[in-house]
């Protein structure tokens, strides 16, 4: 569809689907013309910011979908498990698709959503952001100038951070496998689909190893209570609730997120309330979470390079940090800063891309990459032309493969060969 200013709809209007509506909202590139969203206050709060009229306002993605095509496109920002069937009934309607990862929680559903683009003829592109880092665009341009020779092995850590673990992954929404996904996807489809689109080929093969560890029952500390208001331990355990929240108050970032996933109230009443009454007030060792806590993906690319990729909650909140080792040279990156050394020289040169920013993965905005990638949404559909993002579906299916692969080398104890993914004939590739 040609068109200046497409009109975007967004169905879930949580901390996703909020921060892509206000990047096409500041840049007046595309304009937000609906919104589905089951909690009443949120939905009405997110229609008056961008002025949506009632008659545009939803209580879920079905009703929205029941009025017609009302948009160019749709941000589907929705809960994981429900990514899938908004997909396949927005594409049937001929509305664009900007998916937030992970594009579905099974192998058959992200097939039957690459399926349904294909045929309705519409994009589709899953928010791999960090591909859309300035930071990614120069160590793939380092890497392609030859500046290393040929990469024949890869380390990448994505050091998750305590207190984001017990956040979103023991109190928080993805806690569990079989309400969202395993951590590997959950979490860790960015990194996978991030060291494809860097290596520039799939793994032919995988391992991978890692459990859940420390945060279960056995672990717990004597004296221990099953909420943190009440626990007479609570102040030198890691993982204090009222510790964390608390300390977000005066702070608009940290306010947003991960504050605004428990309570909506900034003061101290408000937060020790959701903390009494709510689920991020509980005991870490007294969840209902049975996601790894630490685990390590072993690979095998087609050209015989390896990588490796570790995922910890054991660790403070950072960047990510790769090291690409080559022929001629080997690269360190820590998502701001990119240091190679040149084996004929053994010069050291550090880069810094212009558009990094300190922390900036850490607020919930990956560097200013969600941005991005909406920036790209709103381009591509404003000119019919894919060419503005960096991946379509057929190349977040390849990597959400991997991921299932890895995953089922885990738990089997197995190494996984996995089969080249072939693209459907006219297959549109960005």
């Amino acid at each position: 569809m040609q068109q200046t200013r497409p009109a975007i709809a967004v169905a879930g209007a949580g901390l996703r689907g909020r921060m892509y509506a206000a990047r096409i909202r500041e840049t007046g590139a595309g304009r937000i013309a609906a919104v589905a969203e089951a909690d009443p206050a949120r939905r009405a709060r997110f229609a008056a910011e961008h002025g949506i009229p009632p008659e545009r306002t939803f209580p879920g993605w079905r009703e929205m979908a029941a009025a017609g095509r009302i948009a160019d496109g749709v941000v589907i920002a929705t809960q994981d498990a429900e990514h899938a069937e908004p997909a396949i009934r927005f594409a049937g309607l001929g509305c664009h698709i900007l998916l937030e990862k992970p594009m579905a929680t099974s192998e058959a559903d992200a097939l039957r959503i690459v399926d349904a683009v294909e045929r309705a003829g519409v994009l589709l592109a899953v928010c791999h952001v960090l591909r859309y880092t300035g930071y990614t665009r120069t160590l793939r341009r380092l890497i392609a100038d030859g500046r290393i020779g040929t990469p024949v092995s890869v380390q990448h850590l994505e050091p998750v951070g305590w207190w984001h673990h017990a956040h979103s992954y023991v109190r928080g929404n993805w806690r569990r496998s079989d309400e969202s996904g395993p951590m590997l996807m959950t979490k860790s489809c960015h990194d996978v689909d991030w060291l494809v689109h860097v290596m520039g080929e799939v793994p032919a093969r995988v391992s991978s190893f890692g459990r859940l560890s420390h945060f279960r029952a056995e672990n717990r500390p004597d004296g221990a209570a099953d909420r943190c208001a009440d626990c007479a331990v609570e102040a030198s355990c890691p993982y204090s609730a009222p510790r964390l929240y608390l300390s977000c108050l005066g702070d608009p970032d940290r306010e947003t997120w991960p504050l605004g996933a428990i309570t909506d109230d900034r003061t101290e009443q408000g937060v020790l309330r959701a903390l009494r009454d709510g689920p991020y007030g509980r005991c870490v060792y007294a969840c209902d979470n049975d996601v790894v806590d630490h685990q390590v993906v072993n690979m095998e690319f087609p050209s015989g390079a390896t990588g490796v990729f570790t995922m910890t909650a054991f660790s403070a909140a950072a960047q990510r940090q790769t090291r690409i080792f080559g022929t001629s040279g080997c690269l360190e990156g820590d998502g701001v800063r990119i240091s190679v050394r040149d084996f004929v020289t053994g010069g050291l040169e550090t880069v810094e891309p212009a558009d990094a920013s300190p922390g900036a993965s850490l607020d919930g905005r990956h560097d200013h990459a969600d941005d991005a990638l909406a920036d790209a949404f709103v381009a591509a559909l404003a000119g019919g032309d894919p060419a503005a993002l960096s991946s379509g579906p057929r190349e977040s299916l390849a990597s959400h493969r991997v991921v299932w692969a890895a995953e089922r080398a885990r738990l089997d104890g197995t190494v996984i060969e996995i089969a080249p993914e072939t693209p459907a004939k006219g297959t549109v590739r960005p």
